[in-house]
């Protein structure tokens, strides 16, 4: 399969509007939001705008398949937070989201020179925090009850990678790179 990322586009929001409500998507996030597209044009708007966060539609054998995103693109720590999620079930994959993954850590260090990317996972979402150390990742903390949404309480836990330790782990991962389209707005 052929993974790619381009900008999201107006014609896209509608798509991501409906995967970002699927039960099986929020399940994993701190919110179960009922979305608009009124309401996603006003957030795609305001994130056009905000250089501090980055959005990707992904892509995979040209079918649009998921969002990933940077925040913190503007802080002087060279801290970076990132999220992803693939809105299509029957294009995930392990070698999907291991690409995906190990792809950032090359666009943040390589390309941003970043000195960290930081993930929260919930506790229970134990695939994801089994990927995300499979690519290299340490668990910096877990938090029980940090996030609570529709009254009920979630674990999270907090995951870094740095770029010392993406530099020490990287010629030892066998990964399809993916590009990271510009900055350019």
């Amino acid at each position: 399969m052929s993974v790619t990322l381009r900008d999201i586009r107006e014609d896209d929001l509608e798509q991501i509007m409906n995967w970002r409500m699927m039960p099986d998507i929020t399940r994993y996030m701190n919110t179960d939001p009922k979305l608009t597209l009124e309401g996603q044009k006003i957030w795609f708007a305001s994130v056009r705008q905000n250089p501090d966060v980055r959005y990707w539609m992904i892509e995979a054998d040209g079918e649009a398949a998921g969002v990933i995103n940077l925040t913190g693109l503007t802080r002087e720590d060279g801290i970076l937070g990132w999220a992803y999620y693939m809105g299509e079930k029957r294009l995930r994959s392990i070698q999907t989201a291991l690409a995906l993954e190990m792809s950032l850590y090359d666009h943040a260090f390589l390309e941003l020179g970043k000195r960290a990317v930081y993930s929260d996972v919930f506790t229970l979402n134990a695939g994801v925090i089994t990927l995300h150390r499979l690519c290299g990742c340490e668990v910096v903390e877990e938090k029980k009850n940090a996030v609570t949404k529709n009254g009920v309480s979630y674990d999270v836990t907090y995951l870094r990678m740095t770029a010392e330790n993406w530099f020490a782990l990287r010629e030892g991962k066998r990964y399809e790179k993916i590009s990271f389209p510009g900055n350019e707005r």
